[in-house]
């Protein structure tokens, strides 16, 4: 499972021009889900995500989670991040897992998250054309795989 987390100071995600979630101060995670993982991979995610101290704190350190500065989550499908790019220049996208397989483990990581103490957790729509707008903070961008945590 691959999660890339930015550190935002909002996100929204839109379909047909119409705000379906968003976030304030916190992450926009966009989530892939490759073919074979299970509710262990999820888990080590919920294990890192809602701790990593990747907020500054007073001294300006970055020492803080998402959890200390009550801050909020958008989570959002994205199977390209299953793409194999080693043979030409057309990506393949038979890594990502299928849709019975990816949305019972994509609700499994928004309803972990909420559990953890997330103060807002939103979504896009699985499947959907979506459009997603935010304000990376820092930038700060982070990528978790679940098979090196």
């Amino acid at each position: 499972m691959l999660a890339v987390i930015q550190r935002v100071k909002y996100a929204s995600v839109k379909i047909e021009n119409e705000i379906c979630g968003k976030c304030e101060k916190g992450f926009m995670i966009l989530l892939g889900v490759v073919e074979g993982d299970t509710k262990e991979d999820a888990d080590k995610l919920l294990k890192k995500i809602p701790y990593l101290r990747i907020f500054e704190d007073e001294n300006g350190k970055m020492n803080l989670s998402c959890l200390d500065v009550d801050g909020e989550m958008l989570v959002v499908s994205q199977f390209t991040l299953a793409a194999d790019c080693s043979h030409g220049r057309r990506p393949s996208f038979t890594n990502a897992a299928a849709p019975d397989a990816a949305i019972p483990l994509y609700e499994y990581i928004v309803e972990g998250l909420k559990s953890a103490g997330i103060k807002s957790v939103e979504t896009g729509e699985f499947g959907a054309d979506m459009a997603v707008e935010l304000l990376n903070d820092g930038p700060v961008t982070i990528i978790l795989n679940s098979k090196e945590l």
